[in-house]
């Protein structure tokens, strides 16, 4: 036990301190190293589940991303199809437009035709009444007599009449 004493060093003192420091190392790991280690794993795992975590949003965003753009063509697509159809159906009702107008044109030529028909058949009947008249007017003066109205009336419209026959066969 020489060796010791030459350095320094106690043997009781070596021993107190050697307990001291297995009593110290005892205490610390019970009450500081475990629950800091504890605490320290329990981070570790809040860090890694938060990483995780932060992964997955990631995906689900990448995820959300590529939806909404696959909506976005979607309705760009519908919206492409939209327009077509209004034009299709613009073009759809401009022709029937077009063919309406062109239906009421028609009735409008059609009716004229008939109006200026009846205007021509009355012009042409009031022609006559007034070129009997005009000739029985002549026909007095001419023979200086008066005839029998009635009569020549009736012989100049059958007469008239059968111009007009004629003219139409």
């Amino acid at each position: 036990m020489g060796g010791f004493a030459s350095l320094g060093i106690s043997l009781p003192l070596l021993l107190a301190f050697l307990i001291n420091f297995m009593i110290l190392f005892v205490l610390l790991s019970k009450f500081l190293y475990k629950p800091v280690l504890k605490m320290l794993d329990e981070r570790s795992k809040k860090i890694k589940e938060s990483m995780e975590l932060a992964e997955a949003t990631k995906k689900e965003y990448e995820q959300a991303k590529a939806e909404v753009q696959r909506q976005i063509e979607k309705g760009r697509q519908e919206g492409q199809t939209i327009v077509a159809q209004a034009v299709q159906a613009g073009e759809r009702l401009k022709g029937e437009s077009r063919d309406e107008a062109a239906k009421q044109a028609q009735t409008i030529i059609d009716r004229t035709k008939a109006e200026l028909a009846t205007e021509r058949d009355q012009l042409v009947g009031s022609l006559r009444k007034e070129f009997v008249d005009i000739s029985i007017a002549a026909a007095e003066k001419v023979i200086k007599e008066t005839l029998d109205k009635e009569k020549h009336k009736k012989l100049i419209e059958e007469t008239l009449q059968q111009s007009a026959t004629l003219k139409k066969s």
